[in-house]
């Protein structure tokens, strides 16, 4: 069980004044079995009305605008989130999975939207990976096999790049690894969802002290249950894992979203620091 507060800071300049601005947030974490969120807070400076909903897919936003000219733009989410003891998964075989039951329930998590639309390479390497396993030892083979073809490189991908475009370079970050396992995973049948939250770096870190977290991208997928996997790290999504939203691909769960009047150029600087309490 980790306790952890989470400061992430998102930090928009302009050149010249920007007239207007509405944006969308989701930077709530999830309070579900595993995860209990203790305290959180948004605060966005400046800032002339919000409120908050719930999307299509449960994710809590919060949709804000600014009216009043400005030149900077500040979104500051703060979180204290209890996470562990998540349940265990019960699985299933191949016959319940590929039930027509379970595909009409799980249609939309077996679909692929374009980014995560995988070339025939790829499908070949999750059949070969899957080949005569259960279906949650064929989705961690899966996942170990697309970590396995691909070169951690940051920069050289955006949020945007299609998985294919990732395969064909090998190379890419959390997104587009995740992307590409969804992709491989439905191939095989698999119904598979897209997975935006935190991740404190050091499972071991030490407690009280600030380190540089990240913005994060895993899975889950539907073996019985929704297990959970992370394919940039093959390890075991557990208590520095944070979630904060769900669905079929990055497009479904940005953490911010927006659109503005004003000028092209914009400087924008993120952070995310990560702290494990007592």
């Amino acid at each position: 069980m980790s306790r952890l507060r989470i400061v992430h800071t998102t930090t928009f300049r302009y050149p010249q004044p920007v007239a207007v601005s509405h944006n969308e947030a989701r930077m709530t974490p999830v309070d579900e079995p595993g995860q209990r969120v203790l305290s959180t807070r948004l605060d966005v400076q400046p800032s002339t009305w919000s409120t908050t909903f719930r999307d299509y897919w449960g994710t809590a936003v919060t949709a804000f605008e600014v009216v009043t000219p400005h030149t900077t733009l500040s979104i500051t989410a703060e979180h204290v989130v209890e996470v562990g003891g998540r349940p265990d998964v019960v699985a299933v075989d191949w016959d319940v999975v590929r039930s027509g039951q379970v595909r009409d329930r799980y249609a939309e998590h077996l679909a692929d939207p374009p980014s995560t639309q995988v070339p025939d390479e790829v499908v070949a390497l999750a059949v070969s990976a899957a080949a005569g396993l259960a279906p949650e030892a064929a989705a961690r083979a899966v996942c170990a096999a697309v970590h396995d073809a691909m070169e951690y490189v940051p920069g050289v991908t955006t949020v945007h790049t299609p998985a294919a475009e990732a395969w064909a370079a090998r190379t890419g970050v959390c997104q587009d690894l995740t992307h590409l396992a969804l992709g491989a995973l439905h191939a095989i049948g698999l119904p598979a969802r897209y997975v935006s939250g935190y991740l404190h770096p050091k499972a071991d870190g030490p407690t009280g002290q600030p380190v540089t977290g990240e913005s994060h991208a895993w899975l889950e997928c539907w073996v019985g249950d929704w297990l959970a996997l992370d394919p940039t790290n093959l390890g075991v999504v557990a208590d520095q894992h944070v979630v904060l939203a769900r669905g079929r691909s990055y497009e479904d769960v940005p953490p911010l979203r927006g659109i503005y009047a004003g000028p092209a150029a914009q400087e924008l600087s993120v952070q995310v620091q990560v702290t494990r309490q007592a």
